[in-house]
């Protein structure tokens, strides 16, 4: 079949699965079908409106329910938790730490803003997330275990962590990476920003790692504005996040002490009250994805050149962004798929620039990276609202 029909037979297909509009259908909007008024109205009534209310702590204790992690601290967002995870991970100025190129920046940034380098790695194309396969490979030619942990060999810098991200909400290979990080003696934190109500054989993303984080963006599958949250099983580490998020104050009934370096990273009653109406929507909003999720599937199964990405047996997957995939790259049809769907008010977006393109991070230390730039040149993410299912 020929290929230069494409773009208009994908359109074809999305505008079967889209409800109708006379305005741009977007990639994500958020939804406010709940108590959102309610909670909010009632913080403007009591006047708690900043970083102290009964919100923030009923927030933190509804994710602590959702994801089974012992402790959860609310952040003013996804950014901010990333920072906090690798402070309290021992990251530190002059450290590497192993993150996949295929992310947002935001993961690379968290590494910057600590002083220490980013070490990029490649993707498989079955999660789109770490292949631990080729990490192990990587590791074994370029580090060495010292007494002091995972060394690089060519620049002498430690080898701190492992940075994994779940991308579009699917799980990424844990049980091949937690085993890559505990024979190489790495901390592994977990970038679930994405990945909130998605789970691994039943467990809840963002409780593998020693530590992770999870943002509630404008575009995320619940939002509570900006907003984030640190999730550790550690009660010590819980205990410093959540120190070191409120500026390290001593608590004190008037006194303004603090005993250590800390940042004002909390987050808003009103944010989190937000946040509290969303979550107890997130089932809902689950469920109508993934019959979008069902939708599209079938829209597209006909089409020669194209799939959808699915979740792998074992995942349950939160949907939040549904991932067109051309069968072989080509950038040049990925962006004439691109531009049909956005000029027919069809949101539709590429993958990330690969990090290790950005001018920042082009002299970081990376592995051969094939797998992440061929996915580059061959994802496509369509509109994703939970709303888009209510045709």
């Amino acid at each position: 079949m020929s290929r230069t029909g494409l773009p208009a037979r994908i359109l074809d297909a999305v505008r079967a699965v889209l409800p109708e509009t006379e305005t741009a259908t977007p990639l994500h909007a958020p939804e406010f079908r709940g108590r959102e008024w309610d909670y909010l109205k009632d913080c403007l009534d009591t006047g708690w409106v900043s970083s102290v209310g009964a919100y923030v702590d009923r927030f933190e204790a509804d994710l602590q329910t959702l994801t089974g992690a012992a402790r959860a601290v609310a952040v003013v967002n996804g950014t901010a938790a990333l920072d906090v995870c690798l402070r309290l991970a021992g990251v530190r100025p002059g450290d590497e730490v192993l993150v996949p190129t295929l992310t947002f920046v935001a993961t690379a940034n968290a590494v910057t803003c600590r002083g220490a380098v980013p070490h990029f790695v490649d993707s498989e194309p079955r999660t789109l997330g770490v292949d631990p396969q080729r990490l192990e490979a990587h590791l074994s030619k370029v580090a060495r275990l010292t007494d002091g942990g995972c060394v690089n060999v060519a620049t002498g810098a430690p080898i701190r962590a492992l940075m994994v991200m779940h991308v579009f909400g699917h799980p990424c290979d844990l049980d091949g990476l937690m085993e890559v990080a505990g024979r190489w003696r790495l901390v592994l934190v977990e970038d679930a920003a994405e990945a909130l109500g998605s789970r691994w054989r039943g467990r809840h993303m963002g409780t593998f790692g020693r530590l992770a984080a999870l943002s509630f963006n404008g575009n995320k599958i619940i939002t509570t504005g900006g907003g984030g949250a640190v999730l550790t099983d550690d009660p010590e580490l819980g205990r410093r996040a959540k120190h070191l998020t409120t500026t390290a104050k001593v608590p004190h009934r008037w006194a303004f002490d603090h005993d250590e370096v800390g940042w004002n990273y909390r987050m808003p009653n009103l944010n989190a009250a937000l946040g509290c109406a969303q979550l107890e929507r997130l089932p809902d909003m689950m469920a109508r994805k993934a019959r979008l999720a069902e939708r599209y599937a079938a829209a597209l199964a006909n089409i020669e050149g194209v799939s959808v990405l699915k979740p792998r047996p074992g995942a349950e997957v939160n949907h939040w962004l549904n991932t067109l995939l051309l069968d072989s790259p080509d950038p040049g049809m990925r962006d004439a798929v691109l531009g049909t769907l956005n000029d027919a008010g069809v949101q539709a977006r590429p993958l990330w620039t690969l990090m290790y393109r950005l001018p920042m991070y082009a002299g970081c230390p990376r592995d051969d990276l094939p797998v992440a730039e061929a996915l580059a040149a061959r994802v496509i993410n369509l509109p994703s609202g939970a709303a888009l299912a209510d045709l």
